[in-house]
């Protein structure tokens, strides 16, 4: 694999994931249309939502279910692993190319990427 094939590999999985996320965004956000033709949402308050919107496996499950906020949750989710999926392409694709020091400075940045995925608040 040379450098213009994994660029052209992760053109493709960068444009993939951000279309897919839009699409699953797109279609959680219509199927709450529908499903609350004439809500109102009051925002001089802040709600957080249910539980099983703030955990992933709550989220895929909402999701797997058709719930639109589960889908519109799920649509955010795939958007922001988008960047990290990118990461990790690169990382096999320096390895592919037996570019070792493209490999450490990657899985730097994709420790950093988990790290701060995994510690926010």
């Amino acid at each position: 694999m040379d450098d213009q094939r994994l660029e052209e590999i992760i053109g493709q999985l960068l444009r993939a994931g951000v279309l897919l996320a839009a699409a699953v965004v797109l279609a959680g956000g219509v199927l709450y249309l529908v499903q609350h033709p004439a809500g109102r949402i009051d925002y001089t308050t802040f709600v957080a939502g249910p539980e099983s919107l703030r955990t992933l496996t709550g989220i895929v499950k909402l999701a797997a279910g058709l719930d639109s906020r589960g889908l519109i949750q799920l649509g955010l989710v795939l958007l922001i692993a988008t960047p990290v999926a990118r990461v990790v392409m690169a990382v096999v694709g320096f390895a592919l190319e037996h570019d070792r020091m493209y490999v450490v400075v990657s899985l730097i940045v994709l420790g950093v990427l988990l790290f701060s995925l995994m510690h926010a608040t």
